[in-house]
């Protein structure tokens, strides 16, 4: 029987959601201490932890049928492996960064100037768009500290909350691109996997749509049923249940969370009360 092969980070940001992710999604996962390759026995997979800069290359070369990989390692890699599903954690950005005191603070600052990056790729692509010319001195680690030993004028990193550039004197100047956490695919994938691959996206999918989604209650004066499910933007139509009291109901519906804080006023104005906000686990649509 065939076994989905999928790589994720062996140590760093990704990996922990990774797991995460995979848990929630019913598979068990037990590995030992230092354990690289780790079979599931609940679900046809193998899961091997890699070194997430290798991830792109194996996904290509077939080594790995799927990979949880950032999607600015796969614009950097340039490999040709399929996204099938963006996974809303792990979000950064790759942005280019100046020393604080430099006069000048967007593209044209790096006109000649050394370039520090993990990402030589993204920047030269970026860079060429704009019709600037830099030296790029590819490094890896700790890429935030270059200016301030003479290496470079300025950097090109993932930058999350930017404390990191602020505590080494750094200003960001321009986001190259923004990223998060992708499902790729090896594009020549078997149709027996392909089959798998469409079980763990359903799964996938059903965790990702509850983390959107949330499950409201609320108390609704009968007669003001109509006026307050019409503001409620639902799958289907709510779930009306009559109270104890008479003349009211008790009104259930999904929303989108974002969506609720546009409505919610309306929703008290056309008669809504005691509206209760709880979390969903999983949504199948």
């Amino acid at each position: 029987m065939s076994k989905l092969k999928i790589a994720i980070q062996k140590s760093g940001r990704l990996n922990e959601e990774s797991l995460k992710l995979l848990k929630s999604c019913g598979i068990k996962i037990d590995n030992g201490k230092d354990q690289l390759k780790v079979t599931v026995p609940n679900f046809p997979m193998e899961i091997l932890y890699l070194r997430n800069s290798d991830i792109p290359q194996y996904l290509e070369d077939g080594v790995v049928d799927i990979g949880i990989v950032g999607e600015n390692l796969l614009i950097e890699k340039d490999k040709s492996v399929e996204i099938v599903q963006k996974l809303g954690f792990s979000q950064c950005r790759v942005s280019l960064a100046a020393p604080k005191q430099a006069e000048v603070f967007d593209t044209s600052y790096f006109e000649g100037k050394k370039i520090a990056t993990s990402y030589p790729n993204t920047v030269n692509s970026f860079l060429k768009s704009r019709n600037v010319t830099a030296d790029i001195h590819v490094i890896s680690g700790s890429v935030e500290i270059a200016p301030n030993i003479g290496l470079a004028d300025g950097i090109c990193d993932i930058v999350s909350s930017g404390s990191t550039l602020f505590k080494n004197g750094l200003k960001e100047t321009e986001v190259i691109l923004r990223s998060e956490a992708v499902l790729a695919v090896n594009p020549s994938l078997s149709d027996d996997k392909k089959v798998l691959l469409d079980k763990l996206l359903f799964r996938i999918e059903s965790i990702l749509q509850a983390k959107r989604s949330k499950y409201v209650l609320m108390n609704v004066p009968n007669e003001k049923i109509q006026a307050v499910s019409e503001l409620l933007p639902v799958l289907r139509s709510p779930t009306v249940l009559p109270l104890n009291e008479e003349g009211w109901s008790s009104l259930h519906s999904v929303i989108d969370e974002d969506k609720f804080w546009e409505v919610i006023d309306e929703l008290k104005a056309a008669g809504a009360e005691g509206i209760l906000i709880v979390p969903i686990d999983k949504m199948v649509l």
